[in-house]
């Protein structure tokens, strides 16, 4: 794709939109067991509440309620906000990327370069944050009450829990923890988009002429890449879960800034402490992306739309 060519917002959009809830929809449950492991330290006694993926998965299933559909509901606590959130944030995501690469394309370029490439994802990064800083500390706080609530307290919804921060904080208590995210969020995106564009070259095409990688091609880029992306920033996303816990446990530290967090991190629990929960991230964003990566690539929105889809660079 040349520089030159239009660049249509409306299917990207949507095709963002989609692929974001469909993905989250698919590994929530993951993604909920991942934000506990990751909040857990020593306690008093010196044991972890969770040994494990495993543990803690059944943990919280168990923690749930009576019924099976209450354990399952368990499982997706905290997921309406997400999955409101997760369209505009999916789509500012997917589409700035697309709309960077279009524009630091030369002519007649089929392929970006790694350096280009990397400074789209980090300015598709840097969008994004607007939408996914109020999104994760919702998403946190809801994933993190049946870790911290005490006998006899009840849980917030998303909308109480959004009305007491910025009762509380005022709209500024909605983006608490936003350089944190920044850092993950545009260091993930610098790794995973020239990734990903590199390894779905490498996949077959398809035959109908549109020059696209088989569907199978860009899921697999999606994952690989999402794997190694996720695993690269897991520190990052540790730091940037514990300083968007609000309601912190017994002998839970509040951290002044991301240095301060690194190093009391390494300080108290070690350099394996910053890669709590990175096999259940990975676990989280490889199929996401792989999922997501896919939907927004077939092309679902030009389909119900009836125009061509635009080829990417």
């Amino acid at each position: 794709m040349s520089g030159n060519q239009n660049f249509s917002y409306g299917p990207k959009i949507m095709n963002g939109g989609l692929a974001g809830i469909i993905g989250v929809s698919c590994v929530f449950p993951i993604d909920l067991v991942k934000t506990r492991l990751q909040n857990q330290t020593v306690g008093a006694d010196g044991k972890l509440q969770y040994t494990g993926i495993a543990d803690c998965a059944k943990q919280t299933w168990r923690a749930g309620g009576a019924s099976s559909f209450a354990k399952f509901k368990g499982m997706y606590s905290g997921s309406g906000v997400n999955i409101l959130l997760i369209t505009p944030e999916k789509a500012i995501k997917l589409v700035a990327n697309d709309f960077f690469r279009h524009k630091l394309a030369k002519e007649g370029e089929k392929q970006l370069s790694v350096g280009r490439g990397m400074l789209a994802g980090g300015l598709a990064g840097m969008f994004q944050i607007s939408v996914t800083t109020p999104m994760e500390l919702l998403k946190i706080q809801m994933q993190d009450q049946g870790r911290t609530l005490k006998p006899g307290q009840k849980k917030l919804s998303a909308t109480e829990l959004t009305m007491k921060l910025v009762k509380e904080n005022g709209i500024g208590g909605l983006y608490k923890g936003l350089t944190s995210t920044f850092a993950r969020d545009v260091t993930f995106s610098v790794i995973y988009f020239p990734l990903f564009a590199y390894l779905d070259s490498l996949a077959p095409r398809k035959s109908d002429g549109s020059g696209d990688a088989v569907f199978y091609g860009s899921f697999l880029a999606g994952l690989t890449s999402g794997a190694a992306s996720s695993f690269c920033v897991t520190p990052l996303d540790v730091i940037k879960t514990r300083m968007q816990t609000i309601n912190k446990g017994a002998n839970e530290i509040v951290y002044k800034n991301i240095p301060d967090a690194f190093v009391t991190i390494l300080k108290n629990e070690g350099p394996k402490a910053l890669f709590k929960g990175a096999a259940c991230r990975m676990m989280v964003m490889a199929p996401l992306f792989g999922i997501a990566q896919t939907v927004y690539y077939i092309g679902v929105a030009e389909k119900i739309l009836g125009i061509q889809k635009a080829a990417h660079v």
